[in-house]
């Protein structure tokens, strides 16, 4: 049995100029790029992976443990509401609430680092709402 090799694959600018030469265009828009193929499994895992479908991330634990970090009283006044770039962006329904929060924001950190996964976060930002 003889292997099929695949075919020598040239660069777009020489397809280009054989194309030219022979008079036939470009099959492709210009600014495509080709990319190699990859299995539906592959791009599936690479999507949950990137959208931590299925996955326990930073912010849920925060949400699960946000009793304990900041205690019951404020816990029901305040919302994480989401975690970007080590940011945590806290709601607070009301403004004592919020400036509890302010001055206690260097231990609630600190308690927020010791959870697993969370190391990353780095501030609180605290806003009404």
């Amino acid at each position: 049995m003889s292997e099929t090799k695949a075919p020598f694959a040239f660069s777009k600018l020489a397809e280009e100029l054989v194309g030219d030469l022979r008079g036939v265009g470009p099959n492709d828009p210009p600014r495509s790029k080709k990319r190699a193929t990859q299995s539906l499994a592959a791009v599936v895992e690479q999507l949950m992976v990137k959208h931590q479908i299925g996955r326990s991330t930073p912010e849920h634990a925060i949400r699960e443990r946000w009793a304990e970090l900041v205690g019951a009283a404020s816990a029901s006044y305040s919302y994480p509401a989401k975690l970007e770039r080590g940011k945590l962006t806290v709601l607070a329904a009301h403004s004592v609430v919020r400036n509890e929060l302010f001055h206690h924001r260097a231990e609630i950190v600190e308690r927020i680092q010791k959870l697993p996964g969370c190391e990353g976060v780095k501030s609180l930002n605290l806003r009404s709402g």
